[in-house]
Parts: C-alpha cells; sequence; structure tokens
C-alpha cells in the first residue's frame, strides 16, 4: 500500500492526540482537607494566628437612670413662715455657699430677734441683782437665801439666753441687738441652681411651724460628679461586684459613652420586682449626664483565662461550628488547612470563646476562613 506523506503525517498526528504522553499529576488534598500555596493564601488574605488564653470578660446590660451625688446636692427649705419679698438666685446659676437665695417677710423671725433682745434684758437683770444682794450679804443686810435665789435666778437668764441663741442660730440669722422681720435664705453649698418653686410674693411655710407642710423651694446641685442607679436581676447578682468597669451609653448622645465602676450593690432586693440596687459613680465634667435622664449600662463582669478567637474565626458548616487549623506542609510545600469542630462559650468585645476542640498553641485561621469552607 502506498500512502502519500501528507496523508502520514495525519495519522501521526491523530495517533499521538489518541495516546498522549503521561506527565506527572499534581498533588491532590484528601477530603475535608484544603491545600494552597505560599502565594494562594497571600492572594486570599487569609491569617493565621497561634491560639493562646486570654481573658474573656462576661458583660451584664441593663438599663438605669442618672441621679445626684447625695453628697453634692442640696434641697433647700425655709425654717420659718412668711412672703417671699425678693429672689436672688435664678434657675441655671452657679451660687457659692452661704450665698443669698431670696429674702423673706417673717414674724418668726421677729418674734426670734425679740425673745433674744428680752433674753439679754433679763440676764443683764439678773446680773445686777445677784451683785447687790452679795454686796448687802456683805453688809449683813440680807440673808444668804435671797442672795441663793438672786443666783438661781440669774442661771435661769443665763440658760434662757442661750435658747434664745440657739433658735437664732437655727435660723441662720446673726446675733445682733437690731430686731428684723426679713430672713435671708442662703445657699448651704457651692453648686447650681437646679429648680426653683418660688416667686415674689408667695406665702410660705416654714419647717419650724405647726403646720408642718413645708415645700421645697430651691434645689441646689454640683453635676460634676453625678450616681447611675440600675437594677440587677437575682440571677445576676453573683455575678457583679464593686469595682467592676461599667459603660453608660445615652440616646442624647449617640456613639458617646460615660464610664465608671460600681460602688455599690444593695443587699436586700425589691420585693416586687426581685432585684437588687446598682449604683455607679460617674465622673461628668461636661454636665452631660442629666439626673432623671435614663441610659444603657454595660457591667464588665469579671474574667477568666481561656482560649478566645476573633468573632471571624468561628463558622456554621451545616449544624457545626467549626474554625480552620493549619495542620503543617506537604511534601511539595502547601500548606494544609482542615476544619474543627469546636465548643463556644462566653463573647467578650469582638472574641468568643472556645470551650472545646482546640489546644492552646494551635494556629487557626483568623480571617478568610469562609473562603476555605467553600473549598470543602
Amino acid at each position: 500500500m502506498r500512502v502519500h506523506a501528507p496523508v502520514l503525517g495525519g495519522l501521526l498526528a491523530l495517533a499521538a492526540c489518541q495516546h498522549p504522553a503521561e506527565l506527572p499529576a499534581g498533588p491532590v488534598a484528601p477530603k475535608g482537607e484544603v491545600w494552597l500555596s505560599t502565594d494562594q493564601v497571600a492572594r486570599a488574605q487569609i491569617q493565621v494566628e497561634v491560639t493562646e488564653r486570654k481573658p474573656i470578660a462576661e458583660t451584664l446590660v441593663t438599663g438605669g437612670k442618672v441621679a445626684f451625688d447625695d453628697l453634692l446636692v442640696s434641697h433647700v427649705f425655709s425654717p420659718v413662715s412668711g412672703r417671699v419679698t425678693k429672689i436672688e438666685a435664678q434657675l441655671g446659676e452657679t451660687v457659692k455657699k452661704n450665698q443669698p437665695l431670696a429674702y423673706i417677710d417673717s414674724p418668726d423671725l421677729g418674734s426670734a430677734y425679740s425673745d433674744l433682745v428680752k433674753a439679754q434684758a433679763d440676764l443683764t437683770a439678773a446680773q445686777h441683782d445677784v451683785s447687790r444682794q452679795r454686796d448687802l450679804l456683805l453688809a449683813h443686810a440680807a440673808s444668804e437665801a435671797v442672795v441663793e435665789q438672786s443666783e438661781d435666778n440669774y442661771r435661769k437668764a443665763q440658760a434662757e439666753m442661750e435658747r434664745a441663741k440657739l433658735k437664732i442660730s437655727l435660723l441662720h440669722a446673726s446675733h445682733n441687738d437690731i430686731v428684723s422681720q426679713q430672713f435671708m435664705l442662703r445657699s448651704p453649698i457651692d453648686g447650681e441652681v437646679i429648680a426653683r418653686n418660688l416667686n415674689p410674693g408667695t406665702e410660705i411655710q416654714g419647717m419650724l411651724s405647726s403646720a408642718n407642710i413645708a415645700n421645697e423651694l430651691f434645689t441646689i446641685g454640683d453635676l460634676s460628679r453625678v450616681w447611675m442607679l440600675a437594677d440587677v436581676y437575682e440571677i445576676d447578682i453573683g455575678k457583679v461586684h464593686p469595682g467592676d468597669p461599667v459603660t453608660i451609653n445615652s440616646i442624647a448622645y449617640p456613639g458617646e459613652t460615660f464610664r465608671g465602676k460600681v460602688d455599690y450593690v444593695s443587699d436586700v432586693l425589691d420585693p416586687a420586682t426581685r432585684t437588687a440596687h446598682l449604683r455607679v459613680t460617674v465622673e461628668n465634667p461636661d454636665k452631660k449626664l442629666k439626673p432623671e435622664m435614663y441610659v444603657t449600662a454595660t457591667v464588665t463582669l469579671g474574667s477568666q483565662p481561656a482560649i478566645s478567637l476573633p468573632r471571624a474565626a468561628v463558622l456554621r458548616l451545616g449544624d457545626q461550628s467549626v474554625v480552620f487549623v493549619q495542620t503543617g506542609k506537604t511534601e511539595a510545600g502547601l500548606l494544609r488547612f482542615r476544619p474543627q469542630p469546636v465548643t463556644t462559650g462566653k463573647e467578650g468585645d469582638g472574641w468568643i470563646e472556645v470551650t472545646h476542640g482546640l489546644q492552646s498553641g494551635e494556629p487557626v485561621v483568623t480571617q478568610g476562613g469562609i473562603l476555605l469552607s467553600s473549598q470543602v
């Protein structure tokens, strides 16, 4: 059979296509593993970190309310009854201790001054009588009984004088000989006028009156430090301790946080709500936190060392939580990764605890694990 050269070339080419030369096959990862080169890992931005035991802090979120610090607020009442004649302090004004707040025309103060002047006069008269009776006793013109009675009257006048002075002191008035009905209501502390409940001409009842219906006239407070009061349910009481840090957020200031520490947890539960009261002292130099403002408080509870990972490292495959662990290299230098089922626990700020499935020191994929999961 004679075959032309062009035909023979075509047949040889066809034979070559039907029986190609065998090439060495590349490494194939077994089922359940992913093999990648170093370049592939870099291009996929896969990050691997070695696990270690870190403190994982549990948090407790509860609602709270801002209140005055009891040591930095004073509710001002009038000790005397009368009519308001002048107001010296306005809302929002900063006042100093003993600064006048208002003037009150009060018969009670006039009566107290009259009692003081009368007591002074009686004391002077009793003193003169004692001196006179002693001189008469020395001249044998008076008996000892008369002198003793005179001395007793003098001591009574002294006691009455002290009583009148104490009453004037209770009214925060000065000890002088001028009888006046104008009472000066003063600020008991340094602070800001938070509330005012009187106007010129208002008739007020004093705390010393028998009516016992005295009303609060001023509220003076210092807002540079406030309290945050919250409730803790019975199930969480054992987790909260004085000194635990607290982060406070308010809808009035989105994105801004205020910080403090737990300084008190009540020992008695509220019988209606079954909660314990929690108190946090918060520095408030800008006076942004206002009394009666509602806030959200996040209490950072005590932490224990545990294996923890970034939340992005833990993936869900089916009904399991898994992480990808780097198990070494192949003979060809490829990095080996395999999914490892884990059990998670508490969660912290961007971290999650792994309670079972990992040991400290294992290299774990913390970023890019979702790409590996698609190759399993």
